[in-house]
């Protein structure tokens, strides 16, 4: 009994690496999604900021020109 044994000893020790091999890529792949969300958020956030000014301006010329 005692090789039966040792052969399930040994067939874990190469499942745990083989899963933290996965769990390694799984959080590889979370901090490129993070990192890929978090650069579309970035430029997102540029460009409605950019038409906020621009609606600002036009806001501002039309009360210019409704005030003269």
């Amino acid at each position: 009994m005692d090789p039966g044994t040792g052969a399930r000893k040994e067939r874990p020790k190469p499942r745990e690496p083989a899963a933290r091999l996965e769990k390694a890529k799984q959080r590889s792949a979370q901090q490129e999604l993070k990192q890929r969300q978090r650069a579309e958020i970035y430029a997102l956030n540029r460009v409605m900021t950019e038409l906020e000014q621009q609606q600002f301006d036009s806001f501002c010329k039309q009360m210019q020109g409704s005030g003269e």
